[in-house]
C-alpha cells in the first residue's frame, strides 16, 4: 500500500487528476445506474443496455440475461436502456413488433416505472450513507470538531470577543456539530451579523460577529478568522457507523438544498456553482490528500448527484416522476405535446446550467487563475 502511495504521487498533478476523477465520476454514475437497473429487473422490465461513457464502446459484452454491458470512451456519465423505453406512439411498427410481451418499461403500471426512476437517486443516497458508516467505522467519526483552536489577531472573531477554546455550538439559533458546517453557514454571510453562541468555561454565552468579506476561488466568501482545533476521531460499530452514516448524508443534503435556495434568492453567490472541471480539480486534490480524503469527497458528491436527479426538472429522473404523479392523479398520461415541450425546456435548462457551471470553473477555479497570472 506505501509503495502505490509513494507510486501515485510521483505521477505528474494532471494525469492524477484526471485518474481520481474518472475514478470519483465512474463510481457514481455506476451505483446510479445499477439502482435503476435493478429496480428494473426487480419489476420485471428487461434491460437492453447498460453503459458507462458515452460514444463508441471500448468494452462489451452481453450477460445470459441479454443485457449489454458497455464502457464507452467518453467517461461524463452512464445509461440504462429499457425494453420498451419509447411510447407506442413514439415507436415505429417494426420496432413495436419486436417488443417482448410484458417485460417493456411502458407497458408496466406507473407504480413500477416510478420505482425504477427514483431507484437511481436512491442508490446515490445509499452509497453516500455506506461510505460515510466505512470511514466511521475504519477512521472514526469527528469528535468535538466546533472547537476554537486559534482567533487571529484584529479579524471579526477577535472583535466580537471569541477566544481558543471556545466551542461553537449554535450559529442564528442553527446547532452545529463540526468545523465545516460553521465554515458553510459564515461564508455566504459576508458582511452580515451571526449570533454565535459558544460553551466557555462550562458556560453558554452568545456573541455577534460580523464576517469579513475575502475574495476566494469561489468569489467573495465571509471569514470570521478562526481555526478549529484538532478534531479526536471515535471509531463507531457497523449499526451505529449507519445510522450516523445516515445523519450525515441527511446533514449535507439539507445544507445542499439550503444553499441552492439562497443562490436562488440572491443571498449566496452563484460564482459557487461549479461542473465537472471543478468536480476534477477537488478529485485530484482529495486524492492527494489520502484515501479517506477521496472517499469522503465520493459520498458527498454521491448525495449531489442523487438530489440533483431528483430536482423536477422534466429529463432529469425528477422530473420523470413529476409526469408519473400527474398521470396517477389524472388516470391517464400527460398529453405528448406537454412532455415534448417539457423535455425541450428541461434539455435547454441543463445546457445553460452547465455553460454557467463549466465558465464559473475556467474564470474561477485553477484554470482561470493561471490566466491570471500569464496577464499579470
Amino acid at each position: 500500500m506505501e509503495f502505490l502511495g509513494s507510486l501515485w504521487n510521483l505521477l505528474p498533478a494532471l494525469p492524477r487528476t484526471l485518474i481520481a476523477f474518472a475514478v470519483v465520476l465512474g463510481v457514481l454514475v455506476f451505483v446510479h445506474e445499477l439502482g435503476h437497473y435493478l429496480a428494473a429487473r426487480w419489476r420485471g422490465v428487461h434491460v437492453e443496455a447498460f453503459s458507462i461513457g458515452f460514444g463508441r464502446p471500448v468494452l462489451k459484452g452481453t450477460d445470459r440475461h441479454g443485457t449489454e454491458w458497455r464502457l464507452g470512451w467518453i467517461p461524463l456519465g452512464g445509461y440504462v436502456k429499457m425494453h420498451g423505453q419509447e411510447t407506442p406512439e413514439d415507436a415505429p411498427p417494426e420496432i413495436r413488433a419486436s417488443w417482448q410481451q410484458g417485460r417493456t418499461f411502458h407497458g408496466k403500471p406507473v407504480g413500477s416505472r416510478a420505482i425504477v426512476v427514483a431507484a437511481g437517486p436512491f442508490a446515490n443516497f445509499l452509497l453516500a450513507i455506506l461510505l460515510f458508516a466505512g470511514l466511521f467505522m475504519t477512521i472514526g467519526q469527528p469528535i468535538g470538531g466546533t472547537g476554537i483552536g486559534t482567533v487571529v489577531e484584529s479579524s471579526a472573531a477577535a472583535r466580537a470577543g471569541l477566544r481558543a477554546g471556545d466551542e461553537i455550538v449554535a450559529l442564528d439559533g442553527q446547532k452545529v456539530a463540526r468545523f465545516d458546517q460553521v465554515q458553510r453557514y459564515v461564508q455566504p454571510r459576508a458582511g452580515q451579523p451571526i449570533e454565535v453562541r459558544v460553551m466557555r468555561d462550562g458556560a453558554e454565552l452568545a456573541v455577534t460577529a460580523v464576517p469579513e468579506p475575502r475574495a476566494g476561488a469561489q468569489g467573495t466568501v465571509g471569514v470570521l478568522g478562526i481555526q478549529g482545533g484538532a478534531a479526536r476521531f471515535e471509531r463507531m460499530d457497523p449499526f451505529s457507523a449507519v445510522v450516523a452514516g445516515t445523519v450525515q448524508t441527511a446533514d449535507i443534503t439539507w445544507q445542499t438544498l439550503v444553499g441552492v435556495g439562497e443562490m436562488i434568492l440572491g443571498q449566496r453567490s452563484a460564482k459557487e456553482l461549479g461542473g465537472p472541471i471543478r468536480i476534477a480539480e477537488i478529485s485530484g486534490e482529495a486524492a492527494s490528500l489520502g484515501l479517506g480524503a477521496l472517499v469522503n469527497l465520493m459520498a458527498v458528491l454521491s448525495v449531489s448527484l442523487g438530489l440533483l436527479n431528483l430536482f423536477p426538472i422534466p429529463i432529469l429522473d425528477g422530473g420523470h416522476l413529476v409526469f408519473y404523479a400527474a398521470e396517477a392523479i389524472r388516470g391517464r398520461p400527460l398529453p405528448p405535446k406537454v412532455q415534448e415541450y417539457g423535455f425541450r425546456a428541461g434539455f435547454a435548462l441543463l445546457i445553460a446550467l452547465f455553460l454557467f457551471a463549466s465558465t464559473n470553473d475556467i474564470v474561477e477555479g485553477g484554470i482561470g487563475r493561471a490566466v491570471a497570472r500569464l496577464l499579470g
